[in-house]
């Protein structure tokens, strides 16, 4: 076989009509890099959020403030993920990524000192930064798009969400090592994991400012234009960037962002309270671990596969699935706080999000021109971080007041909205919908 012949990343062949524009080992490199900063960011967010809702409670005396720091953390993230998007537009990827990972460390190491002087304002202040940095990482999946033609998108995307099954299984096996180690140091034990998430988010700050290059902005320019070319048999000026307002106007954006937004809700809002409701049950921080692994290895693990059915039965049939599956872990959820189910249960819930969040990734992806990019996706990422923190706020009180199962019941409503409104956009907007109910 010819090396022009031999299949490149994700299973396509090296010379698609992009190589003249990207040779593959840059392409490589660029999807490798954000790869391995996305693996590393999620080791570090998980290592820290295992334990933050108890820490919540402790610092705070009180129940009810158990889901304050994730609803600060959701809401720093809406709040910053326009701006963030303006600055990956006007500064480039690899400068707005690095510099995002830089505040997930500070944020990191004021949650530490936090935990140390016991300061719950401190620990929101934290929370705050580490949703910051979130909203700068969470624009990994779109960036790596970028350097791929359409046709990959929903696969390269899928790749990059992937990458969080390194902090699936690395995160709460991390969590004693680190408790350990702030022991043996003489400091607060739960700080520890705190101070190995720093490290963590230093290291991948360094990977994409030494590695994103050259920056993928300017690739997926090109990209775009070679398509446009293509489709429109000679060379075409790049297309304007339309106002917000026309973007989301459209069905299909906005059925990705509400995908998204109320995918992360149900998650949230279960996820983060299941710490507290193991822990009032005799359950240890060994087996919230396990629990906490299960769910996040449902949120990535299978991403790779999900990301090629997305491309295989199209975008909105898996946005349906992702919904029938939440519904499925929020019935699961208060059946019993025995260990095994309360890991299907909280498997379920990740893999559930994990087909919205692919598929209304992809979706919105697909319906934006590069000058628009930066901006639509981070408002795309702000509705879903007020939805997703509104779920946070919520998950504390409505646990105080009426346990898991009120919590459950309050997943399982916004599971079938998402499911019928999806329902809605396949069935009575047939056309608007064919494009992306229809694979690759």
């Amino acid at each position: 076989m010819a090396d022009s012949e031999k299949p490149g990343f994700l299973g396509r062949k090296k010379d698609d009509m992009t190589t003249s524009i990207i040779r593959e080992p840059v392409r490589r490199r660029i999807s490798g890099s954000l790869f391995a900063g996305q693996s590393l960011f999620s080791a570090a967010t998980i290592l820290s959020f295992t334990l933050t809702a108890i820490i919540a409670a402790d610092l705070s005396g009180s129940d009810s403030a158990a889901g304050l720091p994730t609803t600060v953390s959701l809401v720093a993230r809406a709040a910053l993920a326009y701006p963030v998007g303006w600055i990956l537009d006007r500064f480039g990827r690899r400068l707005g990524l690095s510099a995002g990972f830089l505040v997930g460390l500070f944020g990191s190491l004021l949650g530490a000192w936090s935990i140390i002087n016991g300061s719950f304002l401190g620990f929101l202040a934290s929370a705050a930064l580490l949703g910051g940095s979130r909203a700068s990482s969470e624009q990994s999946r779109y960036v790596a798009a970028e350097v791929y033609p359409s046709s990959n998108r929903s696969r390269v995307i899928g790749w990059i969400v992937f990458a969080g099954t390194i902090g699936a299984i690395g995160g709460p096996l991390l969590v004693e090592p680190a408790i350990n180690m702030a022991e043996i140091a003489g400091i607060a034990a739960f700080a520890g994991p705190f101070l190995a998430s720093g490290l963590l988010l230093l290291v991948a700050a360094v990977v994409i400012f030494l590695m994103l290059r050259p920056d993928p902005q300017r690739i997926g320019k090109k990209i775009a234009a070679v398509e446009r070319e293509q489709v429109d048999g000679e060379p075409a000026a790049e297309a304007p960037a339309r106002p917000l307002r026309q973007i989301f106007a459209g069905a299909l954006p906005l059925l990705a962002v509400v995908a998204m937004m109320i995918g992360q809700l149900v998650m949230t809002m279960l996820m983060v309270i299941t710490s507290l409701h193991m822990i009032r049950n005799d359950h240890d921080t060994g087996a919230i671990s396990l629990v906490i692994m299960a769910h996040t290895l449902g949120m990535f693990g299978l991403s790779g596969l999900t990301g090629w059915l997305v491309g295989r039965l199209g975008r909105v049939p898996m946005i349906i699935a992702g919904s029938i599956v939440l519904l499925v872990a929020c019935l699961l959820a208060p059946l019993s706080t025995e260990l095994s189910l309360l890991a299907l249960a909280l498997f379920l819930l990740g893999l559930g999000w994990n087909f919205a969040f692919v598929a209304g990734s992809s979706l919105l992806s697909d319906q934006l021109v590069p000058a628009e990019r930066g901006r639509a996706q981070g408002a795309g990422e702000m509705a879903v971080a007020i939805g997703a923190g509104l779920g946070g706020l919520s998950s504390g009180i409505i646990f105080d007041s009426g346990g898991i199962e009120a919590v459950s019941l309050a997943g399982l409503g916004f599971s079938l909205a998402l499911l019928v409104i999806t329902g809605w956009v396949a069935l009575v907007r047939r056309p608007v919908a064919a494009a992306a109910a229809s694979p690759d």
